[in-house]
């Protein structure tokens, strides 16, 4: 067989176990996501795999890129991908993203054993508020800005309450009925 093939057959076999699981992603048919844990977990993390042309008889790109995995320490991702990258290269020649996906799932506990959740955009203040990082970056409402000679008009135009006085517009009614003519011609 060669690579596309055993590709190929690896693909309907991840898709058949995996079709339902909400763990699982498939990103396009050479590169797989799968979430380890559950979303409220802190110990929970995204695992991407991508197979190279040669795959599986060179090991599968993993990473933990993903913005989900941001809340996890730089080194607790370098150990994860050091003992995945330890499975792969115990499984070459044979299709291993189940496995490495498996193996992660069980492992979770070793894996995540020394981490500590990072926080970076949110901070806790002493009475448990969450409050963002720099309060400049909120936008601000821009008021409308009337210019000095509308800003006139419109106090020319109204009492001290800024109301528009009874009957402000009467006489361009009485104007109206003057030039079209009132209906006097009735009989």
């Amino acid at each position: 067989m060669t690579a596309n093939e055993d590709q190929e057959m690896e693909l309907e076999a991840l898709q058949s176990i995996y079709g339902d699981d909400e763990c699982f992603k498939e990103i396009s048919p050479v590169a797989f996501q799968f979430r380890i844990g559950d979303l409220e977990d802190t110990k929970s993390f995204l695992l991407d795999i991508t197979w190279p042309e040669s795959y599986p008889e060179t090991a599968p790109n993993i990473s933990l890129d993903a913005f989900f995995n941001n809340r996890i320490s730089a080194e607790t991702k370098q150990t994860i991908l050091l003992k995945l990258q330890e499975q792969a290269e115990a499984n070459l020649g044979t299709a291993m993203t189940y496995t490495l996906f498996e193996w992660a799932k069980e492992n979770q506990e070793v894996l995540m054993e020394n981490h500590k959740p990072v926080v970076t955009a949110v901070t806790l203040t002493s009475n448990c508020e969450v409050t963002s990082a720099p309060s400049s970056m909120k936008k601000k409402e821009k008021k409308e800005q009337l210019t000095k000679a509308q800003k006139r008009r419109i106090v020319s135009r109204t009492d001290n309450r800024g109301e528009l006085p009874r009957g402000w517009n009467w006489v361009d009614v009485i104007k109206h009925l003057s030039k079209t003519g009132g209906n006097d011609e009735q009989a």
